[in-house]
C-alpha cells in the first residue's frame, strides 16, 4: 500500500471514528444530563472517579504498550508471533485486575454504604469488564494494522463478539485473498507454537517492554489527578463528582475529534516513516507527505482548540446550567470549565505532536523519553497536591496545563531536530495569520462583555441573545479561517471530505 493510499485510509479511519464517537456520546450525554438531576454528587464521584480509574488503569497498563509496539512498522511480518504476543494482554490484565482490585478494596477508604451502596460489587464488576475487553485485543490490532474502516464496535463483551463475527465472515473471503491477508483461519488468531522458531518476535517484545514503561508513566500523567483524589483524599466524593462532570463535559471535543485523529494518524506516521532512521536516508516522497500532513494537523487542532478556549470562557456557566442545573452552574463549576477550555487547547496540540513523536522514535529514544516521563509524573503529582491545597479542584486543571506544556515543548524540540536537516518545516502549522489572531481577540472580548450583561440570571431572552452574539462571532471566525488558511481548507476538503463528495457524485 502506497503512502497516498495509507493517508487516504487513515483520514477515512479518523473521520469515521469521530462520527461514531459523536453518535454514541450524544446518547451518553443526554442520559448524563438526566441522571445529574437524580443522582447524588457522592455517587457520581465514586463511580466516575474511583471505579472508572480502576477500569482505565487495568486496560491501559495491560494493552497500551502492546498496541504501540505491534502497530509499528510494516504489516509484512510473522503475524503468528505477533498474535501470540498480543494474547499476553489477557493474563496480564487479569493480574493487574486482581492486584489493583485488592488495593481498591483493602487499602482505600471504603465509602459509607448508606450513601454509596454496593461498593465491593462495583470493584469486582469494573475489574471483570476490563479483562473481558482485553479478549478482543488481537482482533483490534489486526484490524487497525490493515486499516479496516467499516469495523467499528460497541463495548466489552459486544466488542469481542463483533470482532469474532467480522473475522469469521472476512477470513477466506475473496476480499481477504485479494488483500493477501496474513491470517486465513480463525484458529490462527489463537496462540500457536511455531516449529523450530521462537514463540514471539523478541524485537517486538523488547519494543513492547519499552512502551510498557512509557505507558505506565503516561498513565500517571493522564489520570494523575484521579490518583491524587483517590489515594490522598484531597477532595471529598461530592467535589470529586463535580470535577469529573466538568472534566467529561470539557473533554467532549477531545474525545470526539482529537483522540480519533491521534489514534488514526499514529498509524499513518508509523507506516510512512522508518522508525529511528535519519530523514535523509528515508524516501523523500514519504518525508514530504509526512511533513505536510503534520503541518496541516497541527493547524487543524490549533484552530479547534483555540476556538474552544476563546468561546469556552464566556459560555462555561451557561453550558453547565443547561447541562446540570444549579448543582453545576453555581460554586466552582464555571471556574473549572473555563480553566479546562485552556487545557483543551494544550491537549489538542500535545496529541498531534506526541502522535508524530512516538511513531518516529526508535527504541533507544523511547527508553530515554521514559526518564522524562518519570520526572514529569513525579512533578505532576507534587504540583497537583500543592495547587489543590491552594486552589481546590481548579488546581488539578492548572497542574495538567503545566505538565501538558512541558510535554508539548519536548515534542516540539524533537520534531524540530527531526526535520532540521531537511527543507521541511511542519511546525509552521502552529503559526496563525495576524488577521485571524485579531478576530479571535475581538470575539473573546465581545463574548465576555455579552456574558456580563446578558448571562446567566437575566432570563431566557437574555441568554438567547448571548448565544446569538457568540454564534455571530464564531461565524466571523470561520469566515476568516476560510480566507486565510487556504492550505488547511484544501487538506480538509481533499482528505476528510472527499469520501462524502464522491458518494454524492
Amino acid at each position: 500500500m502506497g503512502s497516498q493510499d495509507v493517508l487516504s485510509e487513515t483520514t477515512r479511519l479518523a473521520s469515521s471514528s469521530a462520527l461514531l464517537q459523536i453518535l454514541f456520546r450524544v446518547i451518553t450525554f443526554g442520559l448524563n444530563a438526566f441522571t445529574l438531576r437524580y443522582v447524588s454528587k457522592e455517587m457520581i464521584g465514586l463511580v466516575n472517579v474511583r471505579l472508572t480509574l480502576l477500569y482505565s488503569t487495568i486496560v491501559f497498563l495491560a494493552r497500551e504498550a502492546f498496541r504501540r509496539a505491534c502497530l509499528s512498522g510494516s504489516t509484512k511480518r510473522n503475524w503468528t508471533k505477533t498474535i501470540n504476543l498480543l494474547w499476553l494482554t489477557v493474563p496480564l490484565g487479569l493480574c493487574w485486575s486482581l492486584f489493583l482490585g485488592w488495593i481498591w478494596l483493602q487499602l482505600l477508604e471504603v465509602p459509607d454504604p448508606n450513601s454509596v451502596p454496593y461498593y465491593k460489587i462495583g470493584v469486582v464488576a469494573f475489574g471483570l469488564s476490563a479483562v473481558v475487553e482485553l479478549l478482543g485485543e488481537p482482533f483490534w490490532v489486526l484490524a487497525q494494522a490493515h486499516l479496516f474502516i467499516r469495523l467499528k464496535l460497541l463495548y466489552t463483551s459486544i466488542l469481542v463478539l463483533c470482532y469474532v463475527m467480522y473475522f469469521m465472515k472476512f477470513l477466506g473471503s475473496p476480499e481477504a485473498t485479494k488483500k493477501s491477508f496474513p491470517v486465513s483461519r480463525m484458529t490462527d488468531l489463537l496462540p500457536n507454537l511455531i516449529e523450530d522458531q521462537t514463540v514471539v518476535d523478541w524485537k517486538e517484545a523488547r519494543l513492547t517492554w519499552s512502551f510498557f514503561k512509557q505507558s505506565f508513566l503516561k498513565q500517571m500523567l493522564t489520570e494523575g489527578e484521579r490518583y491524587v483524589m483517590t489515594f490522598l483524599n484531597v477532595l471529598n466524593f461530592g467535589d470529586q463528582g463535580v470535577y469529573d462532570i466538568v472534566n467529561n463535559l470539557g473533554s467532549l471535543v477531545a474525545r470526539f475529534i482529537f483522540l480519533p485523529i491521534e489514534e488514526s494518524f499514529y498509524i499513518f506516521f508509523a507506516k510512512v516513516l522508518e522508525r529511528g532512521t535519519d530523514v535523509k536516508l528515508q524516501k523523500q516522497d514519504d518525508i514530504a507527505m509526512a511533513a505536510a500532513v503534520l503541518e496541516s494537523l497541527l493547524k487543524l487542532v490549533l484552530l479547534v482548540g483555540l476556538s474552544i478556549t476563546v468561546f469556552g470562557y464566556a459560555y462555561s456557566q451557561l453550558a453547565l446550567d443547561i447541562y446540570g442545573g444549579s448543582m453545576l452552574s453555581s460554586g466552582s463549576g464555571p471556574s473549572l470549565l473555563r480553566c479546562y477550555s485552556l487545557y483543551v487547547l494544550l491537549l489538542a496540540v500535545n496529541g498531534v505532536t506526541e502522535c508524530f513523536t512516538f511513531a518516529s522514535m526508535c527504541k533507544e529514544e523511547v527508553d530515554r523519553f521514559n526518564f522524562v516521563m518519570l520526572a514529569l509524573s513525579f512533578t505532576f503529582l507534587c504540583v497537583s497536591y500543592f495547587l489543590t491545597q491552594w486552589q481546590g479542584s481548579v488546581g488539578f486543571i492548572l497542574a495538567n496545563c503545566f505538565n501538558m506544556s512541558i510535554r508539548i515543548a519536548h515534542s516540539i524540540h524533537y520534531i524540530y531536530n527531526y526535520f532540521k536537516e531537511s527543507s521541511y518545516r511542519p511546525l509552521k502549522g502552529l503559526l496563525l495569520s495576524p488577521s485571524l489572531i485579531f478576530v479571535y481577540i475581538i470575539s473573546g472580548v465581545v463574548t465576555v462583555f455579552s456574558e456580563i450583561f446578558l448571562c446567566c440570571d437575566k432570563g431566557w431572552l437574555a441568554r438567547l441573545i448571548h448565544i446569538v452574539v457568540g454564534a455571530l462571532c464564531f461565524a466571523a471566525t470561520l469566515i476568516t479561517v476560510f480566507f486565510t488558511e487556504t492550505k488547511l481548507i484544501n487538506f480538509v476538503r481533499t482528505q476528510f471530505l472527499s469520501r462524502y463528495t464522491k458518494k454524492e457524485t
